[in-house]
């Protein structure tokens, strides 16, 4: 690396953004807030990638995200004064774009920086030949080497496209410390870190289950990790910041997006089953006992094509006879229509109460989706007949808003590539190309079996109460599936937690995913089980199949159902 960190034996990490439209300020907010040898970015997600694809078919030059220019406009020159590189997968679609926008906007500010970027991420033009289809964008992700090349050569910027969100901090972590490829679990502890900070404030106590515990949740400050040569780490933040960093803020992180207990990347395998925490200190989250195994041989490759055009109309229906209501608008504007669209979902969400006391707790809302290739078939010619039924439909018939034309809409489809096919390169800031090879050594990924599990809770006298009243969860997308973690603080909770919230148990509590393909990943070490449920959103998060299309709130759903609970358990 071209500069030696504060300790020598740590490099501290910090994020400053965990998705693009994150906090602006928090670059600089981060630089001023105290020492830190790297300031990492996480902008792209399988939604921005598509928003990004937009952009890049009205105007070539751009593909990247534009806030990130904005944020170093303010704060380069802060960055290298303060002797903190910048890595960040900003460079979206064209990190070639970016890195040279960055050149002309340092030579306008009057700074030498050295800029490096990575790409060969972008596989659209050989989308077919791989077998991938004709997406508008297809993009593999790839790791950390790249990043290492580029920072080994002076680098004070590198920029990236798609790489996994955690090789952001792996780069600049093997970089200092000189990790070779098969330091598997030295990698696997600096993906741990990453995977927790690349959120941003979600570690820092941001939409954290037990919200009510935090002293001071009004601005949560940004994540840093403070990573040492043997891969452990500790999690903290900026003295003197909002928000907390605690074991369960950790772990509310750790088990976003995830699936089972081999965690899979472009440079390592994480199994996630051996990993520690253990509060060290005021907002100090120590992170240990990673092991990381080789990576599987073929790489993941994000596949974004636009779908087709929707559009949505919401009717309002109040007091009495709710459901004979929802059946007149639905019968009424399915003949109505002049052609039924290729896909007409109908959702009625109760949330009427007897005996109101305001018309808006008398009300249901009954929501109407349309898609389809023709955006005529869902335009005016879908909305404007909904709003034609207002004098001739169910008494109070009103809508949420007026009539508009559809939009597109995105598919989002994960895709598989051998390594060797994407040619992985780093650009240097003196222009010289470097093509990463492949990992020399490949594993092919096996479900970890489930653990020995600890004996089950001696019946004892229960309370009939929300599991939220114990337990926590996160819940989060990938893709068309959904994951909900959920854990619990005692190993008496454990005991009871593990042998009780089964697949077919959940299966009861939300409904919803009766009909779906549900896996359950058993992590002890954090009091933990993992649901993926398969299918749940539909094609990914731009087609949204359901009112909540990230699932963000899925795990608080799952946490308000009410179970019997041994009462020794509860608080």
């Amino acid at each position: 690396m071209s500069r030696l960190a504060a300790d020598p034996g740590v490099i501290r990490i910090g994020n400053c953004s965990g998705f693009y439209g994150d906090r602006l300020g928090a670059m600089r907010e981060m630089l001023e807030g105290g020492q830190l040898d790297v300031l990492t970015g996480d902008y792209l997600a399988e939604l921005t990638m598509l928003i990004l694809g937009r952009d890049r078919m009205k105007n070539p030059d751009l593909g990247y995200a534009k806030t990130f220019v904005r944020q170093l406009e303010d704060c380069l020159g802060l960055a290298l004064e303060r002797n903190v590189q910048i890595v960040a997968n900003a460079g979206g679609l064209n990190p070639a774009g970016l890195a040279a926008t960055l050149r002309t906007l340092a030579e306008n500010l009057g700074l030498d920086v050295r800029i490096g970027y990575v790409e060969g991420d972008d596989l659209t033009e050989r989308a077919a030949d791989l077998g991938l289809g004709s997406p508008l964008a297809a993009n593999a992700y790839l790791g950390a080497w790249g990043i290492v090349e580029c920072l080994e050569a002076g680098a004070d910027v590198v920029v990236t496209g798609r790489v996994t969100d955690a090789s952001v901090v792996v780069g600049p972590a093997a970089a200092h410390f000189g990790w070779g490829r098969a330091d598997y679990d030295q990698l696997a502890g600096a993906v741990v870190a990453g995977h927790v900070i690349e959120c941003g404030t979600q570690a820092t106590g941001g939409n954290f289950a037990f919200f009510t515990e935090l002293p001071d949740l009004g601005r949560p400050g940004f994540p840093i990790a403070e990573i040492r040569a043997d891969g452990s780490s500790v999690i903290t933040k900026h003295e003197g910041t909002g928000g907390a960093v605690t074991v369960d803020t950790v772990a509310a992180q750790l088990m976003y997006e995830i699936q089972g207990a081999r965690y899979a990347g472009p440079d390592v395998t994480t199994r996630l089953d051996t990993v520690r925490l253990a509060q060290d200190g005021p907002d100090r989250v120590l992170i240990d006992g990673a092991i990381g195994e080789a990576p599987p041989p073929q790489l993941k490759v994000s596949l974004n094509t636009l779908g087709g055009f929707r559009n949505e109309m919401e009717f309002i229906l109040t007091g009495l006879d709710i459901e004979a209501k929802a059946e007149l608008a639905q019968q009424q504007l399915e003949s109505w229509l002049p052609k039924k669209p290729a896909e007409l979902e109908w959702t009625l969400a109760r949330l009427d109460r007897p005996d109101a006391e305001t018309e808006e707790q008398a009300s249901a809302l009954l929501r109407c989706v349309v898609r389809d290739p023709d955006p005529n078939t869902v335009g005016r010619a879908f909305s404007g007949t909904a709003v034609e039924l207002a004098l001739a439909s169910y008494p109070g018939c009103s809508f949420t808003t007026p009539p508009g034309n559809g939009s597109p809409y995105g598919v989002f489809s994960p895709g598989y590539v051998d390594a060797a096919a994407v040619p992985h390169t780093a650009v240097l800031p003196s222009g010289r190309r470097v093509i990463i090879g492949g990992n020399p050594e490949t594993r092919a990924l096996e479900e970890v079996p489930e653990p020995e599990l600890p004996e089950p809770q001696t019946p004892a006298p229960t309370s009939r109460v929300p599991l939220g009243t114990i337990a926590l969860a996160r819940s989060g997308d990938k893709g068309g599936d959904a994951n909900i973690g959920v854990w619990v603080r005692t190993d008496q909770q454990w005991r009871w937690l593990v042998h009780t919230l089964t697949v077919d148990r959940l299966r009861e509590l939300l409904p919803e995913t009766a009909p779906l393909p549900v896996a359950r990943h058993v992590l002890p070490n954090l009091r933990a089980v993992n649901f993926v449920i398969t299918g749940l959103l539909g094609r990914g998060v731009a087609y949204q199949a359901r009112f909540d299309p990230q699932a963000k709130g899925l795990g608080e759903w799952l946490r308000s159902r009410y179970l019997d609970i041994p009462r020794e358990l509860l608080p």
